[in-house]
């Protein structure tokens, strides 16, 4: 394998990078550029002006999401058509009913400051957002349940977690990550009204994903659902527990947090509509203070 001529191993490196294969979503995603040949694309795509006076060009790059997922697929091929081999599945019959769950990762990657550089002046602090592919299962015609076909075996190892955008940001720059992760989640919510149509094992087949954000720490959740920072009273990102409430129960808990929930409590606080002090608004809001932007599932990894 190594001693190839360098353009062999080019074209081969080139198979492995996002926006090398040819895929189809049914119906088209909307808000995303129809061109498959996506390379690697400015992680502020669409907003022209610079963040707090840094050049954008140099704030964040990734991948587009629906390309780096076939990417990821296309590199699980030799597994699918083996998962589907070991189960006894035709595969000329199986060209539809591909589900595929993904895990999203985000978290800060602390300092990476240029110690003696002469570069552009960019945030010391930088965010990775990656994804796993954790599982494709299919359910074949007429039957009633799915079947694994693929589980990754190492979930939390480097080697399956594949990233998706890299920003000069701190991760607790609520408006930045914003404007970053903003068209990745548009692009998210996109996929998943969509199917993506890609050629696997010569067939084209048919897959519809799932999203979990599970790879998120606390302090990366509050971030993401717009709670108060791990400092609060409020001490639990999945329910409304105080501090005290917290220490004299510590087995009666509901999950009663949602995205939507907070979005509405979001409103709530920045409309003030009963013209409460900042005190009792704090106290109806339970600690949802910044807006949220990425829809946090409360699924255990």
């Amino acid at each position: 394998q190594i001693f190839q001529p360098l353009h062999t191993l080019r074209s081969a490196e080139k198979e492995l990078l996002p926006g090398y294969h040819q895929f189809e979503w049914q119906p088209a995603l909307k808000n995303v550029s129809s061109s498959w040949d996506v390379g690697i694309i400015d992680g502020l795509s669409g907003w022209t002006s610079s963040v707090d006076d840094v050049p954008a060009d140099t704030i964040s790059r990734r991948f587009r999401y629906d390309v780096a997922l076939v990417s990821a697929l296309k590199d699980l091929e030799e597994d699918i058509m083996e998962g589907l081999r070991e189960r006894g599945l035709d595969d000329s019959t199986c060209t539809s009913g591909f589900t595929v769950v993904v895990k999203e990762s985000c978290d800060g990657m602390g300092d990476v400051s240029e110690k003696h550089g002469c570069g552009p002046a960019v945030p010391e602090k930088a965010v990775r957002f990656s994804f796993t592919i954790m599982s494709i299962s299919i359910r074949a015609d007429g039957e009633e349940d799915a079947v694994t076909i693929f589980q990754e075996q190492k979930p939390n190892s480097e080697l399956s977690c594949r990233p998706l955008c890299l920003m000069f940001v701190d991760e607790s720059d609520h408006e930045t990550l914003t404007a970053i992760l903003g068209p990745v989640v548009a692009e998210r919510k996109a996929m998943l009204e969509s199917r993506l149509i890609l050629s696997v094992g010569g067939l084209l087949r048919s897959f519809r994903f799932f999203f979990r954000g599970t790879g998120y720490d606390e302090k990366m959740v509050r971030e993401m659902e717009g709670l108060e920072a791990s400092g609060s009273t409020y001490v639990c990102t999945l329910c409304d527990s105080t501090r005290a409430e917290a220490s004299q129960n510590m087995v009666l808990h509901s999950i009663t947090r949602s995205h939507g929930e907070n979005l509405e409590r979001y409103e709530i606080w920045r409309t003030n509509p009963f013209s409460e002090s900042a005190e009792e608004l704090r106290d109806r809001v339970k600690g949802v203070s910044a807006k949220p932007f990425m829809e946090t599932q409360p699924t255990l990894d």
